[in-house]
């Protein structure tokens, strides 16, 4: 079974050297003789200079290779920015106008303000300033032959009046050279993690910017102005309230603006918030997203502990109840040299049995010359050791892609947590004890409690109905008097297991997520489907799963 190309793996492909036409449409047929028919145009440090950010050399080679997509019937995504965080167009926002760039917030010893410095507080021996900050972006271009690159300076994504030249420069420049190909060969832009610090090069800063005490006490109805001390106190109720509004006032000026910009232009919105346990931003992305990098999850504790842990559930999970129908993972970026193959097997697996049905892989790197090869390893594509049995592997993710797709999730559980800040322990139990769940923001309850028959609240008080997490055994024991149905197999704290129908036919996907084979007893006879090699076994009351295997069940009827 090969599903449609729309579920086929969309790598980063980094542009980081000097670009000929030819080597581009090379490496074009070389992806699609591996099974992979689209792809990220993200420009990455390497570039010679003569292909600046958005300069005309680069939108040549942009419409070059969308047009050739095209003939392919390839897909593209189109990448928002001149390596990363999003939002300051390589330097050029702040080029534009410097009151345009990053700003934050200063506690120090009082001592005389300079032009562009706001005193915003002071107490005793300490004062509170808002200021510009010396703050920067990764760059396209190296410093001589590197490994040192450029560092543009970070604009302040909380002026909207920052953010529209960001737009201007960005993403209308995109238009106006690749508008015809928008909603067709182009599916989308790609923003990634815009950071409210960007990458600081001063110590103990707070995100601010001009006049952010008044929005705090517009989106938060709280007045901090005589407690500002208190947000150096990471978990601080000030701090709480603090992070809150720079979140909603995020949205104002960046993530709505994006958003509604690529819905009135045809194209989603793709990528990623900052943070992995962020589900209220996730509202603003066509296709929600998180990433999976810097070996933050591997087999193990890390696969179910911690706010990384949540973030493949905290995609699906936006994608269901916002009514989306795809959700994206950008994995393996920064795992390094030592990341093998079944290692990425396993990091695609850890996000299908969680519901992912989009994925972003990082990265191809159509360079590894000097330096480029040691940025953010591994090449996971054509200059891997595993590129000529790539293909088997793209065929397998996008077939399972396509199962997470128009499905129906059958789930019975939700967790209920903060909408900034989502909980993991009680989520650590369910996946151990195969309880399937969603998560749901506390203001998103009342919308959507009729559709489960469990709510588990962690981290949140006020949720009338709900099993309060205290620990496993309590949640254990109050899941099992209310009945929730699992598949009914042999439990096993690496067994992970999802439901969904699809085309009619009830389906399990099982992951043994660990390092030791599995042999479970089911309660009745299931057929399995080897996902990889299209085999189907007989019907077993048996389950048995190698290491780090995923497979298919449905019931023998």
């Amino acid at each position: 079974m090969e599903p449609p190309r729309e579920f086929s793996l969309c790598p980063f492909w980094f542009w980081n050297d000097d670009l000929t036409e030819s080597e581009l449409l090379r490496q074009m047929e070389d992806f699609q003789a591996h099974a992979v028919h689209a792809f990220v145009i993200h420009p990455r440090v390497g570039l010679p200079r003569e292909i600046g950010w958005m300069s005309d050399r680069m939108l040549e080679l942009l419409r070059f290779v969308v047009e050739e997509a095209a003939k392919r019937d390839m897909w593209v995504v189109l990448y928002d920015e001149g390596m990363y965080p999003s939002g300051s167009s390589s330097g050029q926002v702040v080029a534009t106008n410097p009151l345009y760039k990053c700003r934050g917030l200063e506690k120090r010893i009082p001592r005389p303000l300079h032009e562009g410095e706001f005193l915003l507080a002071q107490g005793d021996g300490w004062e509170v300033i808002d200021r510009s900050i010396d703050s920067v972006i990764r760059g396209l271009h190296y410093v001589g032959e590197g490994p040192e690159e450029d560092t543009p300076p970070a604009a302040d994504l909380l002026n909207p009046d920052a953010v529209r030249c960001f737009l201007e420069k960005v993403y209308e420049r995109y238009f106006s050279a690749l508008g015809d190909y928008f909603g067709t060969t182009i599916k989308g832009i790609f923003t990634d993690e815009p950071a409210l610090l960007g990458r600081p090069n001063e110590p103990d800063l707070i995100p601010g910017t001009t006049d952010i005490l008044s929005h705090v006490t517009r989106l938060t109805g709280e007045d901090l102005s005589d407690r500002l001390d208190r947000l150096w106190e990471p978990e601080s109720e000030e701090r709480a309230i603090y992070d809150r509004a720079l979140q909603r006032r995020l949205h104002e000026t960046y993530y709505r603006p994006l958003s509604d910009w690529c819905q009135a232009h045809g194209i989603a919105l793709m990528g990623h918030p900052e943070h992995a346990d962020d589900l209220a931003t996730l509202c603003y992305f066509d296709v929600p997203g998180q990433d999976l990098v810097w070996r933050w999850v591997l087999p193990g504790a890390s696969a179910v502990e911690g706010p990384q842990s949540t973030q493949a559930k905290n995609a699906a999970s936006a994608m269901v109840h916002q009514g989306k129908r795809r959700n994206s993972n950008e994995c393996a970026g920064a795992y390094g040299h030592e990341l093998t193959f079944w290692e990425l097997k396993w990091l695609f697996d850890w996000c299908l049995v969680r519901g992912t049905n989009m994925f972003f892989p990082h990265a191809f790197y159509y360079s590894v010359r000097g330096p480029r090869k040691d940025e953010r390893p591994p090449d996971v594509g054509p200059n891997s050791p595993w590129w000529a049995g790539f293909g088997e592997l793209a065929k397998y993710v996008s077939r399972l892609s396509w199962l997470n797709t128009d499905c129906e999730h059958d789930c019975e559980v939700a967790i209920v947590g903060p909408e900034d800040r989502l909980p993991w322990k009680a989520a650590k139990v369910c996946l151990q004890n195969q309880i399937d769940f969603v998560y749901l923001a506390a203001s998103e309850v009342d919308s959507w409690r009729s559709r489960y028959r469990v709510l588990i609240s962690e981290g949140v008080a006020d949720v009338p109905g709900a099993v309060v997490w205290e620990d496993k055994d309590q949640l254990l024991s109050r899941l099992s008097e209310l009945g929730v149905r699992t598949l009914d197999v042999e439990s096993h704290p690496d067994l992970r297991v999802r439901r969904v129908m699809k085309n009619g036919v009830e389906v399990a996907m099982v992951h043994n997520e660990g390092s030791d084979s599995l042999e479970l007893a089911l309660p009745r006879p299931f057929r399995k489907l080897d996902v990889w090699k299209l085999s189907e076994g007989e019907p077993s009351d048996r389950l048995r799963l190698n290491a780090f295997e995923l497979a298919l069940l449905w019931e023998d009827r």
